[in-house]
């Protein structure tokens, strides 16, 4: 395996994006890379069609900068169980998931980007994108796509 610096991995509160966190946090842990976990969030409910389609019940999740960070502190948590302290930050930021991450991969410098694989076999995934497919098409840097679902 790449001897990675600096690993984002994005995380929306679902369970299955919790499941990329962890392995997330056993890459950085396993070649010596800081990790820094991003949440989007929306501050309203207002234009938050795609978040609402893409995550269903579990919407209210990015809905407001709170939630966003009560999620960034669980997957701290869970990420701290392999990695430490020290070498985790994290980040909520006001916007389209993609967007979020791939900002978050150009400022922080990252060499890897992981993602859960939510959204790719889905009807409105194959037919508006996902954020698994858009982010291995625009982020710049190697992209992990954990299969979490």
């Amino acid at each position: 395996m790449s001897g990675y610096t600096t690993v984002v991995v994005g995380t929306d509160g679902s369970d299955t994006s919790f499941r990329a966190v962890d392995r997330a946090a056993a890459v950085a842990s396993s070649t010596g890379a800081d990790l820094v976990i991003v949440s989007a969030y929306h501050p309203s409910e207002k234009d938050t069609g795609a978040a609402d389609d893409a995550l269903k019940g579990e919407s209210f999740l990015v809905h407001g900068f709170a939630p966003a960070e009560d999620t960034l502190r669980t997957a701290r948590d869970r990420a701290a169980a392999v990695l430490p302290a020290d070498r985790i930050r994290t980040a909520a930021a006001d916007g389209a998931p993609v967007d979020v991450l791939t900002a978050a991969v150009r400022d922080h410098g990252a060499d890897l980007l992981v993602v859960g694989n939510r959204g790719l076999s889905t009807l409105t995934g194959r037919l508006l994108g996902s954020v698994p497919s858009e982010a291995a098409r625009t982020a710049g840097v190697d992209v992990l796509i954990v299969h979490t679902t």
